[in-house]
């Protein structure tokens, strides 16, 4: 039996080298690595500011904060996306409008958003969903029309494109995950890209207790504290991990799309399942993973399918168990109801999210595929 993990960081000797020269120093926050990793994936992007900080969830965080969102305030949110995508602008203290998804990529169906939109709206936040972009220039129309303030959870979409513009710098700001199952990794940590020099400002000052002087700027051992802040730095261990991997990222995503296709090809011959689209056109999707979703007669046979799978040493996943608005936190307070997003609950309940990592070669694809043809024989037998 061959193991296919769902996901597993690409790690070697350098970035093993390169945390192990940090702990033999003496400065393991304030020092240069973050300021080196900031500048290399602002490269990466072509983003003309980014902050490093300590998860996707604080970067969204920050940016809401920065937006000074509050009880008052409304933020569009997709309903089917991760909690942390709804759960920033609650600590906020703003409420979440959440809008359904459209089926073809499971991304925020955008003809829905201007129903939602009311006087008390003041953000629009996007997912690209599974790293597939979404039409950027129908939402910025949106945004503009209304006034509105685009932030772009990019936590999946590192190598994600809309016509040739990296995710993320077609909003306002765009927040990314180093999670160790992401494209890459810094065992935790997150990104924040941004056009304008003023979010940069602000949130580089807000990540940490929004004092007046970074560390490295005072001659005197003193600073004033002038705004409310967190303590959201991203350490030096994390970026001296992320300096390395982003030398990786190229090949990682050369390679999930390699395992993408090659899958996405053999599971056409599977007539009871329908893939989520990928990339086309103008549209460059991360190739995060390959979801699918069960049709006919397999709709009620998921959990089965996982189990199959997971028996031939196949991990899966699923993206998301539930839409946002019916998990028991937002169900509770906002009073939804089971029927209200339709297809993000046909998305919820009935796909499986297979794994297309770089940890991963085409003979755990053609073994994926094999193995969830027999499952389906398997499963519509029993």
């Amino acid at each position: 039996m061959r193991e296919v993990p769902f996901g597993r960081p690409i790690i070697g000797d350098e970035e093993r080298n390169a945390v192990m020269e940090v702990l033999q120093g003496h400065m393991f926050v304030h020092g240069p690595l973050s300021k080196k990793f900031e500048d290399a994936f602002a490269q990466y992007t072509n983003a003309p500011y980014a902050v490093s900080v300590s998860s996707c969830t604080a970067a969204l965080h920050l940016a809401y904060f920065y937006l000074n969102i509050g009880p008052d305030d409304e933020v569009i949110v997709p309903a089917q996306t991760h909690t942390a995508t709804a759960h920033a602008v609650e600590l906020c203290g703003g409420k979440t409008v959440f809008v359904d998804a459209e089926i073809r990529t499971g991304n925020i169906d955008i003809e829905q958003i201007e129903a939602k939109i009311t006087e008390k709206t003041r953000a629009i936040s996007v997912v690209p969903f599974l790293g597939m972009p979404l039409n950027m220039d129908r939402i910025k129309e949106i945004a503009e029309k209304h006034d509105l303030f685009i932030v772009e959870d990019t936590a999946l979409a590192i190598g994600t494109y809309y016509k040739g513009v990296h995710a993320g710098l077609h909003g306002d700001v765009g927040c990314f995950s180093f999670y160790p199952v992401k494209h890459m990794t810094t065992a935790e940590g997150g990104m924040l890209i941004t056009k304008n020099e003023k979010i940069a400002n602000t949130v580089r000052r807000t990540r940490a207790f929004g004092v007046d002087r970074h560390i490295g700027e005072r001659k005197q051992p003193v600073y004033d504290v002038t705004m409310l802040g967190f303590n959201y730095r991203m350490n030096e261990l994390q970026a001296a991990m992320g300096i390395e991997q982003i030398k990786r990222l190229d090949s990682i995503l050369q390679k999930r799309q390699q395992n993408y296709e090659v899958l996405s090809q053999g599971l056409m011959e599977i007539s009871e399942i329908k893939q989520l689209q990928s990339s086309h056109d103008e549209y460059q999707s991360s190739y995060y993973c390959l979801s699918i979703l069960l049709e006919n007669e397999l709709t009620d046979k998921r959990i089965d399918i996982i189990n199959f799978l997971k028996d031939k040493g196949i991990g899966t996943s699923v993206y998301y168990p539930k839409p946002v608005p019916l998990l028991s936190y937002y169900k509770n307070k906002y009073g939804y109801q089971d029927n209200e997003f339709p297809i993000a609950s046909l998305i919820s309940n009935h796909s499986i999210a297979l794994p297309v990592g770089p940890h991963l070669n085409e003979e755990d694809m053609n073994y994926i595929v094999d193995n969830l043809k027999t499952a389906v024989i398997t499963v519509n037998r029993s």
